[in-house]
């Protein structure tokens, strides 16, 4: 249960859509129960998240015949309420948030679920490399591409609108 925040951001990012997102938490759980007695492991919360990745693309592949979960829907990260500064402040983040939030659905799935992985759930390379199933130096590159991608986005969008 400590974890259920970090599997519904990263069923989040994977699904692009708060509705399947929490479908996929769920049936995620019922999984990380089902086999719970043969988690021999000593990070509980990378084992959930590998569970909910392969569970994400599980249930995408059901129902789109694809292994990339890419429908659209709103962005509810932009809409996290910030209160500690004035409205002229508030309004700035939640327009910055909105546009992170924004490249981050651009992003094709492989990087966008390292860079959610890395830097919203703080997770080591190693552990990445494990839910993801893919080498470290893989999860490496796919992050450093993940944030040159975001940043040259940020830098566009920010030339374009003055």
């Amino acid at each position: 249960m400590p974890h259920l925040d970090a599997a519904f951001n990263l069923a989040r990012c994977l699904m692009r859509n708060a509705h399947d997102a929490e479908d996929v938490v769920q049936e995620s759980m019922m999984r990380a129960l089902t086999y719970y007695r043969s988690f021999r492991g000593d990070n509980a919360r990378a084992w959930l998240l590998q569970i909910v990745r392969n569970t994400a693309y599980a249930v995408f592949n059901v129902k789109h015949g694809t292994s990339n979960p890419a429908n659209d829907d709103e962005n509810t990260l932009a809409d996290l309420p910030d209160l500690s500064d004035g409205p002229d402040i508030l309004l700035m983040r939640k327009e910055h948030r909105a546009q992170i939030a924004r490249l981050l659905q651009g992003l094709p799935i492989e990087l966008r679920e390292v860079l959610v992985l890395r830097e919203f759930e703080e997770l080591s390379y190693k552990e990445i490399a494990r839910i993801t199933e893919t080498p470290i130096g893989t999860v490496m590159s796919r992050l450093s591409r993940a944030r040159h991608l975001l940043a040259d986005g940020l830098s566009r969008e920010s030339i374009s609108h003055g």
